[in-house]
């Protein structure tokens, strides 16, 4: 992958992680859950994660029937990267920010 291409697809997973925070639906009680997610780009070449690496973020990632605390974040619960999946409301706007990463880093 051209060395543009890649910076774009990293680009739009630091997007992703910075809109997940922003729109509140990562759970929150403390902060550590958001203060450890972050993208690993190191783990495949030509692919980026957006990882949350707390010992407990694949339990609360995978039972949404959790009662979720919303006191700190309003829209805080289980599965929050759903939204921005291929299938998900924000799918569009992935597309976009990465499209307009191509543009910027790639000189197309």
């Amino acid at each position: 992958m051209r060395d543009g291409l890649r910076q774009a697809l990293y680009k739009t997973a630091g997007a992703i992680k910075e809109d997940v925070i922003d729109k509140q639906v990562i759970p929150f009680d403390v902060g550590t859950l958001s203060d450890e997610t972050f993208v690993d780009d190191k783990r495949e070449p030509d692919k980026a994660y957006v990882v949350s690496s707390t010992p407990y973020a694949r339990r609360l990632y995978f039972h949404p029937e959790y009662n979720f605390q919303t006191k700190n974040y309003k829209y805080a619960g289980g599965k929050w990267f759903e939204p921005w999946t291929s299938k998900g409301k924000y799918a569009g706007w992935v597309k976009r920010r990465f499209e307009a990463f191509i543009k910027e880093c790639a000189d197309v």
